[in-house]
C-alpha cells in the first residue's frame, strides 16, 4: 500500500485533502493518528508581505507533526512562487504542493487557484520556476488541480502531461470543474484519462466519502492514491475504516462513544494550543459542529455550543456531552456518508 514520491515513501494511498481553514496541523496530526498516510497543509500565500501575518505563521508551524512535511504554496507569479517554495523549504517542507485546484472566487478573482488552468503559459511557468527552486533540495514538487474551467474548457490531461514534463511529481485531480465547485456530483473519467496520461503518481479526489466509494473510485481512475476532503470533517477516522475495508472486504464497526470522547478533546487541546484563547475557541466551533451533526441532540448542543467563549468552558461542554452520550449507547452511529459542505470555508483569503 506505499507510494514514492521522488526520494519519500508515503505510509499508503490514503491522502487528506488541504482544506482552507480545516487541515491545520492539529486535524492533519489526528487524521494521520487515524490512518491517513499522507495530509497536505492548507495553501500557503505566496505574497512575501503576508508572510509574517499570524494566519500564515500558523499555517507554517510543524511543530511535532510527523513527516513528511507537505505545504500547498498558491499565487499566480512565478518568482514568488518560487521564493514561496524556498521559504517553506528552509521551514520544514519535504514536499510542496502546487495549488491549481481551489474554486473559492476570492483566490480565482486574483487568477490563482484554479483560474491558473486557463492561462497555461503561466501555469507552466509557475510549475517550471518552483521545481527549479525544490530541485536542489530534493524536495518533490506536487501539484492540485481539477478537470478544467468549466464543461468546455477541461484540458486537466493536456496539463497533466506538460506538468509532468516540468518535473512535477505527483498530480492529483479534482473530479470537477472550477465553474462546478462542490456542486453537482465528481466524475471520475478525466482523472482516469489523465492517470492513463502521465507516469507518475495520480491521485483521484471528490466525493470519496465512504470505503465503498473509495474502492469504485480506485477501480474507476486507476489511480495510485485518493484523497478525502469534506468527509474526513468531524469523521477523521474515515481513513481506517477505508483501509480496513480495502483490505478485508468488511466493515470497521464504528468507534467507540469514549473513543470520540478522547479524540475529541485531545484535538481541541492541540488546537487551543495551536490559536491562542479567544481564537481558538471560536473556530473550534466548526470542528465540534462537525463531530455531533450527526448525534442525537447534536444541533441543540451545537446552537448552545456557539454561544461559549471561554476554552475551558467549551472543552467541559463537550466532555459533558459525550459522557451523556455515553451513557445511552456504545459506539457512534454509523454515518450516512454525507458531504459537509466547504464553500464559506473555501473562500477563505489566503492571507
Amino acid at each position: 500500500m506505499t507510494l514514492q514520491i521522488g526520494n519519500i515513501a508515503l505510509e499508503n494511498r490514503l491522502f487528506v485533502a488541504p482544506m482552507a481553514g480545516v487541515t491545520d496541523r492539529p486535524f492533519r496530526m489526528l487524521c494521520r493518528e487515524l490512518g491517513a498516510g499522507y495530509a497536505v497543509s492548507e495553501m500557503v500565500t505566496s505574497r512575501k508581505e503576508l508572510w509574517g501575518s499570524l494566519k500564515t505563521s500558523r499555517r507554517a508551524n510543524h511543530d511535532g507533526e510527523p513527516g513528511p512535511i507537505a505545504v500547498q504554496i498558491a499565487g499566480t507569479d512565478a518568482a514568488m512562487m518560487a521564493e514561496a517554495a524556498q521559504y517553506n523549504i528552509d521551514r520544514g517542507a519535504q514536499i510542496i504542493d502546487i495549488n491549481m485546484g481551489c474554486p473559492a472566487k476570492k483566490v480565482c478573482n486574483k487568477w490563482a487557484g484554479s483560474a491558473l488552468m486557463r492561462d497555461e503559459p503561466l501555469a507552466l511557468e509557475i510549475v517550471e520556476a518552483v521545481v527549479r527552486a525544490a530541485m536542489p533540495h530534493e524536495v518533490p514538487v506536487t501539484l492540485k488541480m481539477r478537470t478544467g474551467w468549466s464543461e468546455d474548457q477541461r484540458n486537466a490531461v493536456a496539463l497533466a502531461r506538460r506538468f509532468e514534463g516540468a518535473g512535477v511529481q505527483m498530480l492529483t485531480v479534482h473530479g470537477r470543474t472550477r465553474e462546478q465547485g462542490y456542486k453537482g456530483r465528481a466524475e471520475y473519467d478525466t482523472i482516469a484519462a489523465v492517470k492513463a496520461a502521465v507516469r507518475v503518481p495520480v491521485v483521484a479526489n471528490g466525493d470519496i466519502h465512504s470505503p465503498e466509494k473509495a474502492r469504485e473510485v480506485f477501480a474507476l481512475t486507476g489511480a495510485d492514491a485518493v484523497m478525502v476532503g469534506r468527509a474526513a470533517q468531524g469523521r477523521p477516522w474515515i481513513f481506517r475504516e477505508i483501509a480496513h475495508f480495502l483490505a478485508n472486504g468488511t466493515q470497521l464497526a464504528p468507534p467507540l462513544v469514549a473513543e470520540v470522547r478522547r479524540l475529541m478533546l485531545d484535538h481541541l487541546q492541540q488546537h487551543y494550543a495551536l490559536y491562542g484563547d479567544y481564537s481558538g475557541v471560536r473556530t473550534a466551533r466548526k470542528h465540534i459542529g462537525w463531530y455531533v451533526r450527526a448525534l442525537p441532540g447534536g444541533e441543540e448542543f451545537r446552537a448552545r455550543m456557539n454561544a461559549i467563549e471561554d476554552c475551558d468552558a467549551q472543552l467541559e461542554a463537550v466532555a459533558d456531552f459525550f459522557d451523556a452520550l455515553a451513557a445511552r449507547m456504545d459506539r457512534i452511529p454509523v454515518s450516512d456518508g454525507a458531504l459537509v459542505s466547504t464553500d464559506e470555508q473555501a473562500a477563505e483569503v489566503l492571507a
